[in-house]
This record gives C-alpha cells, structure tokens and sequence, in this order.
C-alpha cells in the first residue's frame, strides 16, 4: 500500500516530464488536456492543480475577458512565429521555448489577473503549472489553446 501512495506521483511527475519535451503542434489530436493527464492518481482520487490556476474553456475565458478588470494579461506562450499567425486581441507573446522562460515568468506580478493559452494546451499547462507553484493568485488556462479558441469561433489578431 505504501509503495502505491510512493509510486502515484512519481507516475504523474513522469507524464508531466514526458510533456514537457512534446510538441504541441501536431494535427493528430493526441495531446490530452492538462485536465485529463493530471486527472487522478491510483487510488482514484483527483489530482489538484496548483492554487490559482484554472482550467477554463475558450468561452469562458472571453466571457472573462469581455467583464476583465484593467490590469489582466493575456498570455501567449507559443513561439513568436506563431504568436504572429494569429492571436488573441491584446496578448503578450513569452516564448515557453526560451532558457529564459521561468525568470520572464517569474518576474511577472503574482497579484494580476492572467489567461493562458498556447496552440492545444500543452505548452499553456506546462506554464500556468509553473505559475502555481511560483505563487500567481489568479491564472485560467484555456483548454485547447488557440486552437479551440479558433473552433468556438472567437475572433484572432494576426501580426
């Protein structure tokens, strides 16, 4: 029993390792919500996101928008090539790609609001996980990226 509870996050650490090294860009559909790789452990139980974040669905995250206080950052974690082929209206593009990634990040104010997305989900998740454990009290990740944001049907800036 004790090997299981010792074993589950070592399996859950392992699926996040193995994503980090992914690349979101591929059109076969096979990358799993953050929400479903962090789903549960062995004893079935839910596995938390970091304090702070949230998962969100592209609606949501414009219905959050559309009411946003003033200081609220949307943040855009693909590459700049990327960044440029289509956006959401007011992102800042810091590229999760970067060495220096985690010191942008984290030279960020923990106390704004922020919504996340990359192109799926992937990039995004690996990004808004680091924000909650560097403290940011208010992060919603879009589930499925810009690519979903794009499905709903909700408008993107390109350039």
């Amino acid at each position: 029993m004790r090997s299981t509870r010792l074993l589950a996050p070592l399996v859950v650490a392992g699926a996040l390792l193995a994503a980090c090294g992914g690349d979101d860009d591929s059109t076969a559909g096979t990358d799993a919500p953050a929400a479903e790789v962090e789903s549960s452990d062995s004893s079935g139980s839910s596995v938390e996101a970091p304090a702070g974040v949230t998962l969100v669905s592209p609606a949501a995250a414009e219905a959050f928008l559309a009411e946003a206080p003033d200081d609220v950052v949307i943040l855009d974690v693909r590459t700049p090539e990327e960044f440029a082929e289509g956006h959401i209206e007011g992102a800042v593009n810091i590229d999760i790609y970067e060495p220096t990634f985690a010191d942008d990040i984290g030279a960020l104010d923990r106390d704004v609001p922020y919504v996340v997305y990359c192109r799926s989900g992937n990039r995004s998740g690996q990004a808004t996980a680091l924000m909650g454990d560097l403290g940011f009290e208010s992060v919603q990740d879009v589930d499925g990226g810009v690519v979903s944001w794009s499905e709903a049907g909700l408008p993107l800036v390109v350039g």
